[in-house]
This record gives structure tokens, C-alpha cells and sequence, in this order.
């Protein structure tokens, strides 16, 4: 066993959802999910409440260390834990969004191009380094994005953007989901300088993580009812940027 430093303090590049019966660690540098149960999830606690090691068994601290979820500190460095999250029912899949299953509707000629445009430029932000920086390197591009609007889109222009990208997506040879679609979906709007905000959650039973685009009244675009199960984690643009 390694000497464990004798303080530490949480990552700022992770963010923690407490469904109670489980915390969801997901790291927004990797885009690696990780998860405590109820025990090691409590000494967790414990150590946020103080930010010493000795508050923990020694071996699940060097375990947390490992994995990341800690950090070393110079002093003490407690952190707020977060609250505890509502879990929704149990989902078998029955309640999800149907992503490429259902083919989208086909939008004008010039609005696919502009998606493809986008959703392209995405796809090379994903490749243009390491795999296990490419969550880090997708926020990034989507924070920069945001940060050039100067309008909030309506729900008509989200919504129409949304539909052009899955449209765009439909013949994509490359990985399309949620994540890609609504990055892309930002980068198409933020083109005409037009806002959105930038969601993803995890939802838990089994745990599962989705991303999505809302309007500045907080309405999720295009998405079915099922995306409200989902807490959100990391939101960018609009009025919620949060720089990692």
C-alpha cells in the first residue's frame, strides 16, 4: 500500500449525483462514469465533510485516489456533498428516446448541409486527440461556442435545428448519439448566434446518462417526457455556463 496523503479534495473536473442507493461520479476530462454503493458512498461523505483521509479506511481511500475521485491537498480542503437526487422508476429501455430507430423527418436541403456542416465538426473535435480526453475536448468546443451568442433561440429554431442535425445524423458512418446530436445542435445555432442550453444528466435504475438541448425556459427540445428523469449534471450555455 502507497503512503496516502493525509488531505484531499474533490476534482473540479468531477461532478457527483447522490441517487442515495448509489453516487454517480462522471468525469467530464475522460467522460468516465463510476459509482459508489451505499457504504463506501458514506465514508465518501465523511471525507468531504473534513477533507482528511484517516476519515475513511485506508484502503478505499487509496482506491478513491486511484480512481480519481480524490485529489491530494496541501491543507484540508472540505467540499459540499451533493443533495440527494429523487431516482425514477426502474426503466427496461420501453421509455427512452427511440434514437436511430425512427427516421427523422427530412428538413430543407440547406439546413441539412448546415447540420452535416456541424455535426462533422464535432466528429473531428471527438477524434483530433487522445479518446480518453474527448469528453473534455466536446464541453470545451460547446463553452465556445455558447459563448458567442447573443440571442436565446426560440423553441420553433431549436427545435428545427435539432431535427436538421438527427437528419444529418440518419447517414452518419460515424458514432451519432444524444451526445454528438446535441453538441452539434449548439454549434448549428451558435452559427447564427442563437442560444440554447447544453444539458447532461444521469438518471439512475440502471444507471444511464443522456444529453439534450433546452430553451432558455428551461423546455428540453424535441425530447420525449422520459428525458425528465434525467438530473442534470454539467449544463452549458445560456445562463448557465459553468467553465471546467
Amino acid at each position: 500500500m502507497t503512503d496516502l496523503p493525509a488531505f484531499v479534495t474533490a476534482p473540479a473536473h468531477i461532478r457527483v449525483v447522490d441517487f442515495g442507493h448509489v453516487l454517480v461520479f462522471v468525469d467530464y476530462r475522460t467522460g468516465r462514469v463510476q459509482g459508489l454503493l451505499p457504504a463506501a458512498a458514506e465514508h465518501w461523505r465523511q471525507i468531504a465533510r473534513t477533507g482528511r483521509t484517516a476519515d475513511s479506511p485506508s484502503a478505499l481511500a487509496e482506491q478513491l485516489l486511484g480512481a480519481g475521485l480524490l485529489s491530494p491537498a496541501a491543507v484540508p480542503a472540505p467540499w459540499r456533498s451533493p443533495p440527494l437526487t429523487a431516482a425514477p422508476g426502474a426503466s427496461w429501455g420501453s421509455t427512452e428516446h427511440p434514437a436511430g430507430v425512427d427516421r427523422p423527418a427530412r428538413a430543407p436541403v440547406g439546413a441539412t448541409l448546415a447540420a452535416a456542416s456541424a455535426l462533422a465538426a464535432i466528429l473531428a473535435v471527438k477524434c483530433a486527440g487522445s479518446p480518453t480526453t474527448a469528453m473534455h475536448r466536446l464541453t470545451r468546443t460547446i463553452h465556445l461556442a455558447a459563448s458567442t451568442c447573443h440571442h436565446p433561440a426560440t423553441p420553433y429554431q431549436a427545435a428545427a435545428a435539432v431535427r436538421a442535425v438527427r437528419g444529418a445524423a440518419w447517414h452518419s458512418p460515424a458514432r451519432t448519439a444524444c451526445l454528438e446530436e446535441s453538441a452539434a445542435a449548439v454549434l448549428l445555432l451558435a452559427a447564427r448566434r442563437l442560444s440554447v442550453t447544453w444539458c447532461h444528466g444521469v438518471a439512475a435504475d440502471p444507471v444511464r446518462l443522456h444529453a439534450w438541448v433546452q430553451t432558455e425556459d428551461g423546455s428540453p427540445v424535441a425530447e420525449p417526457p422520459s428525458t425528465l428523469a434525467y438530473a442534470p449534471v454539467l449544463t452549458l450555455g445560456a445562463h448557465h455556463r459553468h467553465q471546467l
